[in-house]
């Protein structure tokens, strides 16, 4: 019988955003010039690889976790004090490969600890997992010739023989160090999703009873997902260790782990992209709204409740959605309401981060007077005109905002109507 070959044309597609995205990784210093902008991109990286293990759990599996700093954390503790062996002779690796060292160290405390944690789902796994991060933030205090103690533990990273010139001396070559190992674990972790066991992982998150009907060990599924999880955790957590030249204890803290959960559901932890941008917006975040306002806290708070009531599945989602509008040329018919959206929620939020100021100049800032500037106005915190101004322009906003969200409502149901008939107009031609 003659053999039969078929050709399987190549997706361009895929092809096309991978190279997008390595051309990214290698042009983003050379627009972003600037030692901050430098900074930055390189804590994406990091911040990037981490979201994407922590989605590994969340997103694929269906595992809310509480402590997933415990594995980048760790993962950063062991890298530094390879590094530190490194530089007095004791162990002889390249400093380029001592991610790895933050990996197998992610990959084996998950090993120790995700067999207990992974015994149960659902809320008892998410209060383990958080029992699990309380443990390991209070021996990070407790055992300081390991951790540190409240200084942590330092390293230089400018130690051992140059490779082709490359000393790590400047942050340009570790931002490429750290673009090289971003670009490889993303594409490692988007191949995760294709194998088997992430289709099976995938299936446990949406139905573990007819998982466990057709002879699959649940329980073993997520075990070998959070080993996963672990390994490119730890990675990051070397990676950032190589960065900062120095480890605390706030790496293992319910603070970083809390971060990991927060941007990464912003991001959109249904898709595989959501939580590369819920890394960016992470660093974003910490690095300038945090020298914006001293109450940027609470306004991450309150952006983290818009995206709860308005888009649970996070900007993932919105992008993927107008997508689909736009495919059906529908997108011209609410580009005009996104605009009203748009201006009303800066009126609102105006008039409330007006009042959030005020009552952070009041608590915090009280010595130094009574005016406050925001958005080049001045303010009198103790002045009843300023907070009746402000609360004026806050709920004035929020009353277009919701006029202009209830006909939104109303256009976009009526354009997704239009396109399921456009869908079955077009299955019942073919």
């Amino acid at each position: 019988m003659a053999a039969v070959y078929k050709f399987k044309p190549y997706n361009v597609g895929r092809w096309v955003i991978w190279s997008a995205f390595a051309l990214l990784l290698v042009f983003a210093p050379l627009v972003f010039t600037s030692n901050l902008s430098i900074t930055m991109l390189a804590q994406m990286g990091i911040a990037i690889i981490a979201c994407l293990s922590y989605n590994m759990l969340l997103g694929q599996g269906g595992m809310l976790s509480f402590g997933h700093a415990v594995y980048t954390g760790l993962g950063s503790y062991m890298a530094i004090h390879a590094l530190n062996a490194v530089t007095g002779g004791k162990l002889h690796i390249p400093v380029s490969l001592l991610p790895i060292v933050g990996g197998l160290a992610g990959m084996g405390f998950a090993i120790l600890l995700g067999w207990v944690t992974t015994r149960k789902s659902g809320t008892p796994f998410a209060m383990i997992t958080l029992g699990v991060a309380e443990l390991v933030f209070a021996m990070s205090l407790m055992f300081a010739e390991f951790f540190g103690g409240e200084a942590g533990v330092s390293g230089n990273r400018v130690t051992g023989e140059p490779f082709f010139g490359i000393t790590y001396a400047q942050q340009i070559q570790v931002y490429y160090l750290i673009a090289i190992y971003t670009f490889v674990c993303v594409a490692l972790m988007y191949a995760f999703t294709q194998t088997p066991l992430g289709r099976i992982l995938n299936a446990v998150r949406d139905n573990p009873e007819r998982v466990e009907f057709i002879g699959y060990n649940t329980q073993r599924v997520r075990y070998s997902a959070f080993i996963i999880s672990g390994f490119f955790a730890g990675i990051a957590g070397g990676l950032g260790a190589l960065n900062f030249e120095i480890v605390t204890a706030e790496v293992v803290g319910a603070a970083r782990s809390g971060a990991y959960l927060l941007f990464t559901f912003l991001g959109g932890a249904t898709f595989f992209f959501g939580p590369i941008i819920g890394g960016m917006l992470m660093v974003i975040a910490f690095v300038l709204l945090s020298e914006l306002t001293k109450a940027w806290l609470l306004y991450l708070g309150l952006i983290f409740l818009f995206m709860v009531m308005y888009a649970p599945g996070g900007i993932a989602s919105l992008i993927m959605m107008n997508l689909r509008v736009a495919m059906f040329g529908k997108f011209r018919q609410i580009w005009t309401s996104y605009l009203a959206l748009g201006l009303t929620a800066m009126v609102m939020l105006a008039g409330a981060g007006a009042m959030i100021e005020m009552v952070y100049h009041l608590q915090l800032n009280s010595a130094l007077g009574d005016t406050v500037k925001f958005m080049g106005i001045s303010l009198n915190a103790k002045g009843l005109d300023s907070w009746f101004g402000s609360a004026f322009v806050m709920f004035t906003g929020l009353g277009l905002f919701e006029l202009v969200r209830r006909q939104f409502a109303q256009d976009w149901g009526r354009i997704q109507t239009e396109i399921e008939k456009e869908i079955k107009r077009r299955e019942t031609a073919v």
